[in-house]
């Protein structure tokens, strides 16, 4: 059987749409028993007894709290060690409606909220997904988990569902946060995901179990994804979605924000460009880079290989006598003289090196460009 606090806790979480920021004070003020007791009572301030109202005499905290343990899930409060205070003490400073930290969270899953936002990142982005989108995701979430990166994302179709898949598929740490109860599988067709999400990874919710979710509980809940993770990484985004609000809280909470470009007539890119253009956005293309923002001090993306070229290593003067012999034919020190502009004495020099290199030969005096393999 729960504790009182346990279901005082379980009581607060349902009787107000979260985030409320008066029921939070109330409990940091009274504490959770006193608090429920108040509640349940209408013995608060008219602000909270409005919000409070619809559903205060529906107790049925014991009943969620034994859904949550058959599931064997754990509610997470500010009195727990597992807390992640850090993640939520940006929300102080926000002065923008829903920009609260939530009042508790129920979790299921054997991964702990403080060790999962020390080292994550959110992939979020359009539920339709081409396969280009969905290539890159996995590419970007098998590249962060192979770094010990946990991936955040929200459970839906597209580019959640394929970042969710790839950290699994690799075998790393995947936390869903869901706008609905954590025994409410959503979308239907992600069940399997979402169980293997639960026995795996962590499956978060601000909202108590049974909770259907809403539009506007998916908008609330994207502020939980950008804030449990260090950067969030938009991969497709229309012109309006709900990546590009994530994207926004993000900022908003001081975290890093990145977009992945995709082809410039691409309907599912333009949010992307336009957080790249407009946002302030960080270009990235590969699961380096991410780390290089959300890893430790030092850890920087490895310098990106380019293509070489024997060329490359040519002084101004050896390009320029390079540059002057045909691509078929040869000529002669003078006529390579006279095509360069260089005296013919300071043409001979590069012409050896040019010669040592491989990059021509001389035959009968006269110089021709080597054949390249």
């Amino acid at each position: 059987m729960s504790t009182d606090v346990e279901r005082a806790w379980a009581y607060l979480s349902r009787v107000a749409e979260p985030p409320c920021p008066e029921l939070a004070a109330l409990v940091a003020d009274e504490g959770p028993v006193a608090a429920a007791d108040k509640v349940r009572r209408g013995g608060v301030d008219e602000a909270l007894k409005r919000k409070t109202e619809a559903r205060r005499e529906n107790n049925c905290a014991q009943a969620d709290l034994d859904v949550l343990a058959r599931m064997g899930g754990r509610l997470v409060t500010p009195c727990d060690d597992e807390w992640p205070w850090l993640s939520f003490v940006a929300f102080g400073n926000l002065a923008r409606p829903q920009g609260y930290p939530p009042l508790v969270l129920w979790a299921v899953g054997p991964a702990r909220m403080d060790e999962v936002a020390d080292r994550a990142a959110a992939i979020v982005g359009t539920r339709a997904a081409t396969a280009y989108g969905e290539h890159v995701t996995a590419d970007l979430a098998a590249g962060l988990v192979m770094r010990d990166v946990a991936v955040v994302s929200g459970g839906a179709f597209g580019i959640d569902g394929a970042a969710h898949r790839a950290a699994l598929a690799g075998d790393g740490l995947t936390v869903a946060v869901v706008a609905g109860g954590v025994d409410v599988p959503y979308p239907a067709g992600h069940a399997a995901l979402l169980s293997r999400i639960r026995r795996d990874g962590l499956l978060l919710s601000e909202y108590p179990p049974g909770t259907r979710p809403t539009r506007s509980r998916f908008l609330t809940r994207n502020r939980l994804v950008a804030a449990l993770s260090g950067a969030t990484v938009v991969v497709e985004a229309g012109a309006r979605s709900g990546a590009a609000n994530t994207a926004g809280w993000a900022a908003d909470l001081g975290r890093n924000v990145c977009a992945v470009p995709g082809p410039v007539t691409s309907g599912a890119s333009v949010g992307c460009h336009r957080l790249l253009r407009d946002g302030g956005a960080t270009l990235v293309t590969r699961a380096e880079e991410v780390v290089e923002l959300v890893g430790r001090m030092g850890e920087l993306a490895p310098v990106e290989e380019r293509p070489t070229s024997p060329l490359d290593a040519l002084t101004e003067s050896e390009r320029r006598v390079y540059d002057a012999l045909p691509k078929r034919g040869a000529r002669s020190a003078d006529e390579v003289a006279f095509a360069t502009g260089i005296p013919v004495y300071q043409v001979v020099g590069p012409l050896a090196m040019l010669e040592v290199a491989g990059l021509v030969v001389q035959d009968g005096g006269r110089w021709k460009l080597a054949r390249r393999r």
